[in-house]
């Protein structure tokens, strides 16, 4: 049975992440350290036999903040500039090529393009005929941290104590100057409707192949809104702490139990090439 999924990214290592400074609408670019981990982050996940298969993308959705578009250039989706609605912010990774590429079973490359739809700006991903949305949305942009802008939580800690004012917890009480969690719910519940309405409403419990249109999405983005984006996913009030931990360039895929739209459910690990074996090897027993 098809079971639709969403595979959310965040962004690689940049200095602010890695001296723990709050970084919301601050445009932090990757460290070199940053992109050469998303390279290899693409290598090892990013292929026609491998977790995320770029003809199964319905739709990608990223950050306006560089470091996001950053990270999605460097995954070998295969990206050409004309399939980023932005100005690329330096080379793009070539195509990661799973098996079946390789063994030349791959369709030949179609036609770029870039629009937009409904204000949005959209481009495509013409990955060897496939074509899956890439669209700049405020809709998974970081949190907005507001006074606590690019303060690590420590110094954060250290400041409420000298006012006087009580322990912190973004979840619990947002950021002064900045977004709280109900805003924060509001729009990450919005997009996910919009996920399910137009992406996998069509495809979830269908039989395995009948399905010709792409089902799975690809979110690009920040580590709060992501922790955030998976608890409102499984219906968690973020109010109560997740309790996701989401490292820089780190990925985790949601899905749903029993093959039903109303069963939302965090993928804890999955068999993702079984598939691929199983062909290779109804191929080898053919012979």
């Amino acid at each position: 049975m098809t079971t639709p999924r969403v595979f959310i990214i965040r962004h690689g290592e940049t200095e602010w992440s890695l001296n723990g400074r709050h970084t919301g609408i601050s445009d932090i670019p990757l460290t070199p350290n940053g992109e050469k981990r998303i390279r290899a982050t693409g290598r090892a996940l990013v292929g026609a036999d491998r977790l995320i298969v770029p003809k199964n993308l319905a739709h990608i959705y990223v950050s306006p903040r560089k470091r996001a578009q950053r990270t999605l250039e460097l995954l070998g989706l295969g990206c050409k500039e004309g399939d980023i609605p932005w100005d690329k912010h330096g080379d793009l990774a070539a195509v990661n090529r799973g098996e079946e590429i390789e063994a030349g079973t791959g369709a030949a490359p179609g036609k770029e393009m870039e629009k937009k739809v409904d204000g949005a700006v959209v481009g495509e991903v013409d990955e060897r005929g496939v074509r899956a949305k890439v669209e700049v949305t405020e809709a998974v942009r970081e949190w907005d941290y507001g006074d606590y802008e690019g303060v690590t939580s420590q110094e954060i800690r250290e400041q409420r104590q000298k006012d006087g004012e009580g322990e912190w917890d973004i979840w619990r009480d947002g950021c002064p100057g900045g977004e709280s969690p109900q805003q924060i719910t509001a729009r990450l519940d919005a997009l996910i409707d919009d996920i399910r309405t137009r992406f996998h409403a069509h495809a979830i419990g269908k039989p395995k192949g009948s399905v010709t249109e792409p089902y799975d999405v690809l979110i690009i983005a920040h580590g709060h809104v992501l922790r955030a984006f998976a608890a409102r996913w499984i219906r968690k009030d973020i109010a109560d702490n997740p309790s996701l931990i989401l490292e820089a360039g780190g990925v985790g895929t949601l899905s749903y139990e029993h093959h039903k739209l109303n069963e939302p459910a965090i993928l804890l690990g999955g068999a993702f090439m079984s598939d691929v074996v199983e062909a290779v090897e109804g191929e080898k027993a053919k012979r």
